[in-house]
């Protein structure tokens, strides 16, 4: 276990039958969001790579990983506390703190004693679509294990959100079984982004369906969602997700999202038009003003209007995190 660069400071949040979320307007208080922090290096670059020699591109060095996003989105979209709790390692661990904070949210780093911060290189394509490929070094990110855990990282909470990069992992699957039984013992609703199509090809979705056995809610791309039902078309994809968990949140990106509950999806949102720079980050975006939403009231629907409207600006900046609160 590492050291902790800062400490945390009990809600209740399904429903009566214990089926669902309750309503959000009951749930006043604290999001928790557990998940990687990492360091992005982003190169924007035109047409194909060049093989052997350069290819010009403009790079970047700005915080990121997708538990980090997703809590900086949700301050910024009004939630009113959001706790991070991820690992960091000793290179960069006061960088992250501080950008965490100037973001709105109170980061809960452990700082590990061994590995270094986690890194992502991210070759954005600056064609019309502004397409990204992802080279990832996880570092400390995946790091995380049930020692780096304790239930009063519940206290004043009312909903937990966890990075599906945290499956992808021994130590950190250990931490989210951890977790998900405090929660549960306490009412508190969780949700989860899958977070890598790729990752869960090799995690296996019999395992991953497992794993995540009790959830909320769940945010898969179109992408994810496909791949963990074996069906080609989201939408009958995100109906059978909502079989196994009660509320699924398919992201569309350009086609917007997908809202499917008990078998049927209930809803289509579009999504806002835009004209993307970079799409790093884009469905954190989405997933942080979704919750942020759901936390001050709104129905599911409408929540996930609010996450369409955050990805639409997400992708018209640099970088998966949104400008920093004044």
């Amino acid at each position: 276990m590492g050291r902790s660069v800062s400490e945390p400071g009990n809600g209740t949040g399904r429903d009566k039958d214990g089926k669902g979320p309750a309503p959000a307007a009951a749930r006043p208080g604290a999001l928790l969001v557990v998940g990687d922090v990492v360091t992005d290096v982003i190169a924007r670059h035109r047409g194909p790579l060049a093989s052997g020699t350069d290819t010009a591109a403009a790079i970047r060095t700005v915080p990121g990983g997708a538990g980090a996003n997703v809590a900086c989105w949700a301050a910024r979209w009004g939630a009113a506390e959001v706790r991070l709790l991820g690992r960091v390692g000793a290179d960069a661990a006061t960088w992250h703190e501080l950008e965490l904070t100037a973001s709105g949210v109170q980061p809960l780093l452990v700082v590990d004693p061994q590995a270094a911060t986690g890194t992502v290189i991210c070759l954005v394509d600056t064609g019309a679509n502004a397409e990204r490929t992802f080279l990832t070094d996880s570092g400390a990110s995946l790091r995380l294990d049930p020692g780096d855990w304790s239930d009063a990282l519940l206290d004043g909470v009312v909903w937990l959100h966890l990075s599906g990069y945290l499956l992808f992992s021994e130590p950190s699957r250990a931490l989210v079984a951890r977790a998900l039984a405090s929660a549960r013992a306490r009412g508190v609703p969780v949700s989860l982004d899958p977070a890598s199509a790729g990752f869960l090809v090799e995690l296996g979705v019999d395992r991953f369906l497992a794993l995540v056995e009790g959830l909320d809610v769940l945010l898969p791309s179109r992408a994810e969602a496909c791949l963990l039902t074996g069906l080609p078309d989201a939408a009958d994809a995100a109906a059978k997700l909502s079989r196994h968990v009660p509320l699924v949140v398919a992201k569309q990106g350009a086609d917007g999202a997908l809202v499917a509950r008990s078998g049927t999806v209930s809803a289509h949102v579009p999504a806002v038009p835009t004209t993307p720079r970079d799409t790093t980050g884009a469905g954190d975006a989405f997933s942080g003003a979704f919750l942020a939403a759901l936390l001050a009231g709104a129905r599911p629907e409408d929540a996930a209007r609010e996450g369409c409207r955050a990805g639409a600006l997400a992708v018209e900046r640099v970088g998966g995190r949104p400008p920093a609160l004044e």
